[in-house]
């Protein structure tokens, strides 16, 4: 890690801290400047970073983050935005599978295994408090899932450079956006927003450094 990927991701650390201060002790103006900012920081660091990735790697991951940045834009937005959010999201996920699955040689079995309960079984928890967005929730965690097949299977292939960040990153999304159904479908939990957010933050910084 050179010395400006050092720097941006140390000042992504600070900006996600503040943005999590302003989520529980505001002013609520600070957690809009913040969150958003921390993502541009992480675009930054995708950029900045130099592993043996191709070109077209670097280009889809940075794709996905911009994506990724609007969908926080629109779960930000004062009224209620969370399916513009969830498709911003989902489009974020299919640049970050195509990226993925450039490296792959082989597809893990039993991370698809993994994955295919685990998805099966928060979906069955939450259901009924899915309502109408069913059919959505249903395309974004598969989504969601298949980004993260496509990152483990990368990784535990071998060979891939920035492999590990990527897997690593993959799974922390895959628990940030659990926590989230959890705590909007499953009813709030303390210390929800933390949990969210810190593992978001970090997720998007992995799969960033992975570039």
């Amino acid at each position: 890690m050179n010395m400006t990927t050092a720097i941006l991701s140390l000042l992504v650390l600070v900006s996600a801290l503040l943005t999590i201060r302003a989520e529980y002790r505001g002013p609520r103006i600070q957690f809009y400047v913040f969150k958003p900012l921390t993502v541009v920081l992480i675009i930054l660091v995708a950029l900045e970073t130099k592993h043996a990735t191709t070109q077209q790697y670097k280009s889809l991951i940075v794709a996905g983050l911009l994506c990724s940045l609007v969908g926080d834009v629109f779960l930000m937005w004062p009224r209620d935005r969370f399916v513009a959010g969830l498709v911003s999201f989902l489009v974020a996920h299919l640049f970050y599978i195509a990226a993925f699955a450039q490296g792959v040689r082989a597809w893990g079995v039993w991370w698809a295994a993994a994955l295919a309960v685990y998805g099966a079984s928060m979906l069955w928890l939450w259901w009924r408090g899915f309502g109408k967005l069913k059919a959505a929730v249903v395309v974004y965690v598969a989504a969601i899932l298949l980004m993260a097949w496509a990152a483990l299977s990368r990784w535990s292939g071998g060979g891939a450079d920035g492999g590990g960040w990527a897997a690593a990153g993959a799974s922390l999304f895959v628990a940030s956006d659990s926590g989230l159904a959890w705590d909007r479908f499953g009813g709030e939990f303390r210390g929800a927003q933390a949990l969210i957010l810190s593992t978001y933050f970090t997720a998007q910084w992995l799969i960033a450094v992975s570039t």
